[in-house]
């Protein structure tokens, strides 16, 4: 059966706009988080998403006020972070954790999560670097 040319081209036209969603859809680290605001939380993990396209976990801190603030940490892929040995189980809900991470650029409870320490003292990395800024007490 031959295909006419029109719908050829219409069928290459789809195929290309459709392998540019996933572009479209990625964000930037710099266009979301202040890479020179770094930041440590200290709470209590109340909620884990461990999915595609970045993980996130949720961490109960409180600001300097004594209000709780829920924190939405973003971080690596999972599959990113299994690769370097930070798995699922390592994000256990009721933990007390510490995050060093860098904050949303509009001033919402989200963070770009960098380093976390668990209560054993151990360390992961759970995202990018970013800035070479000097942690700060989250506010």
């Amino acid at each position: 059966m031959k295909i006419p040319i029109r719908n050829r081209l219409l069928i290459a036209c789809s195929g290309l706009i459709l392998s540019a969603l996933p572009v479209l859809a990625h964000h930037s680290f710099a266009a979301e988080y202040e890479s020179k605001s770094l930041v440590t939380v200290t709470g209590v993990i109340t909620k884990v998403e461990w999915t595609n396209p970045h993980i996130y976990f949720y961490v109960d801190a409180k600001d300097a006020s004594g209000n709780v603030v829920n924190w939405a940490v973003e971080g690596y892929p999972p599959n990113t972070l299994k690769r370097t040995g930070f798995t699922r189980d390592d994000l256990k809900i009721g933990d007390t954790v510490t995050v060093t991470a860098y904050k949303a650029k509009d001033s919402s409870s989200r963070l770009a999560g960098r380093e976390v320490t668990f209560p054993d003292g151990s360390k992961k990395f759970a995202g990018p670097a970013g800035g070479a800024a000097p942690p700060t007490d989250a506010k």
